[in-house]
């Protein structure tokens, strides 16, 4: 397999492309070339065959979408609090709005991975470490809410930007009535004490 790490970036991201505007049953290898604008073939040389192909789209995936350090930080700065998860909520729907390609991505993946076992189960880990991961970051920055809660806010945020880039005037039609969405949902969950 080939080995420059640029070019295999380059692919996976043109991958994503492909998930988002044609679905899992359009991701080829050819079609891979032609996004990524290289030789026809060239994504063969870089995987195996399209199993290591979705698996490794699903890496780059949860790449993009991990929040930068020095934001996470910098969001951090407030006292832990009902207000700042609203906060940090709205942070990550406005993030994920902006890497809309890779989230309709994912969602596709998620799709695939019924009919796929071993895709399934590498994003059943990949998920699970995220979601354990956010749990102790959580807990260890002393913001209110237990692991149920936790758990809660996982699945009405899933569903909300599920909602949100598939059926958007659903919910709402401005960013403001998105945002005041998100903080009616954490209010719901995290009670003010």
């Amino acid at each position: 397999m080939a080995r420059n790490t640029e070019r295999r970036t380059a692919l996976l991201d043109a991958a994503i492309d492909v998930l988002t505007d044609e679905g899992a049953r359009g991701l080829t290898f050819r079609a891979v070339d032609s996004r990524a604008g290289v030789p026809t073939g060239t994504a063969s040389n870089y995987f195996a065959d399209r199993d290591e192909l979705l698996a490794q789209t699903a890496t780059r995936v949860n790449e993009r979408m991990v929040p930068d350090p020095a934001h996470v930080a910098e969001l951090m700065t407030p006292e832990p609090s009902q207000e700042l998860i609203v906060h940090l909520m709205q942070d990550l729907v406005r993030r994920m709005t902006a890497e809309r390609s890779g989230y309709l991505a994912m969602l596709e993946l998620r799709l695939e991975a019924t009919r796929r076992p071993g895709l399934r189960e590498a994003l059943n880990r990949t998920v699970r470490e995220q979601f354990d991961e956010n749990l102790r970051f959580h807990q260890a920055a002393g913001l209110p809410g237990d692991a149920d809660a936790m758990r809660v806010l996982y699945l009405a945020m899933t569903g909300l930007l599920v909602e949100h880039f598939t059926l958007p005037e659903m919910l709402s039609d401005t960013q403001e009535a998105l945002d005041a969405l998100v903080a009616t949902t954490v209010e719901r969950i995290f009670p003010a004490t």
